[in-house]
């Protein structure tokens, strides 16, 4: 096992820049994730720790050893790609056991490290198939046979489920999740499904434009995000980013109605802010609350979800409860105030710290 170090690292394509000095520490045995909207750098990066892009500044660290200029084959690293890259004409077996093959590894060592690995991802009776006869979901899982068979001190995945329909991807991101509780080995992991980053992660990295938005614990950053970005991007639904002001106390929404909040931060009256409050944290108040009229209702079953429009601007509540909305009705929402944040409508960042 080993850790990954990120030190300051740039990269341009010519003389265009797409990575702009990124740092990130990734501990022995942590699973990390990159997130990000399409075009932030999140692949470009990862292919860069695989060593299949060229850095152009910064230094990338696999173990104790800077691996800049180490060709992908000596970083002791395996990559799971979208698209699964198998062999057709080679059997599952020979598809996960064909890197030790090139190494010239014995036959009953390549034989008891394909068995054990079908063992850990129930691809014991697949072995004599060929990849035109499985599913999606039994490719990916031999791509990650392939994967364990080296034995890496680091595992790449490149958005690995974005080909299996949705039911397959909620299993794999399980299994997956549970294969590295049992195998410990340092993981980095890209996607663009933020539920994805949730629920895998023990560590995210938010990526836009090249930059490190935020890196932390997937609640931390759903709890505290630091800025607009994050908080937009983090969460499903969407956090509700209203446009207003500070006055006397409570937040006034462009258009009128008022929201209150919890501790004002010093300075913020009078200044154009944002207030951000998640469509959970929204409570039926008749008396603190500001009108808002249901535009859509969406139950999923667990809970009900509300489309609504209060001053203008549109608000999202979800209920755990059963209500009996209709679209035009009129209801009064309220925050939990002591989880809304107030954020600086021109910079973007969160001025309020829970």
């Amino acid at each position: 096992m080993a850790s990954v170090d990120i030190r300051d690292v740039r990269k341009a394509f010519g003389a265009v820049p797409i990575i702009h000095g990124v740092s990130v520490p990734i501990a022995d045995g942590e699973f990390v994730v990159l997130v990000g909207p399409s075009g932030c750098g999140k692949s470009t990066l990862l292919r860069m720790i695989a060593g299949l892009e060229n850095i152009t500044g910064g230094e990338i660290a696999i173990g104790d050893r800077v691996v800049n200029n180490v060709p992908p084959k000596e970083r002791d690293i395996a990559m799971v790609f979208q698209n699964y890259a198998l062999y057709p004409h080679m059997t599952v077996a020979d598809n996960m056991g064909f890197s030790l093959k090139l190494r010239k590894a014995p036959k009953e060592e390549i034989d008891s490290k394909v068995q054990k690995a079908a063992d850990i991802l129930n691809l014991t009776p697949l072995l004599e198939r060929y990849p035109r006869q499985l599913s999606g979901g039994q490719r990916q899982r031999v791509a990650m046979g392939r994967a364990i068979v080296r034995d890496p001190q680091v595992f790449l995945f490149d958005e690995p489920l974005s080909n299996l329909d949705a039911k397959l991807r909620v299993a794999m991101r399980t299994e997956i999740k549970e294969l590295h509780q049992r195998l410990r080995t340092t993981t980095v992991y890209v996607t663009h499904d933020q539920i994805e980053a949730m629920t895998m992660a023990d560590k995210i990295v938010v990526m836009h434009d090249g930059i490190v938005e935020q890196m932390g614990a997937p609640l931390e950053l759903y709890d505290n995000p630091r800025n607009l970005f994050v908080a937009s991007f983090i969460g499903s639904p969407a956090m509700n980013l209203l446009k207003g002001r500070l006055e006397g106390g409570a937040f006034a929404l462009d258009g009128g109605a008022s929201l209150p909040v919890g501790t004002p931060p010093p300075g913020a009256e009078g200044r154009p802010l944002t207030y951000g409050i998640r469509p959970e944290h929204f409570i039926l108040d008749d008396e603190q609350g500001a009108e808002a009229e249901v535009l859509v209702v969406e139950p999923t079953g667990s809970e009900i979800q509300v489309f609504a429009r209060m001053s203008g601007q549109d608000v999202t509540a979800v209920f755990r409860e059963r209500h009996d909305f209709k679209p035009g009705d009129r209801i009064r929402l309220g925050p939990d105030r002591r989880v809304t944040h107030l954020f600086d409508a021109q910079s973007g960042v969160n001025l309020t710290h829970h």
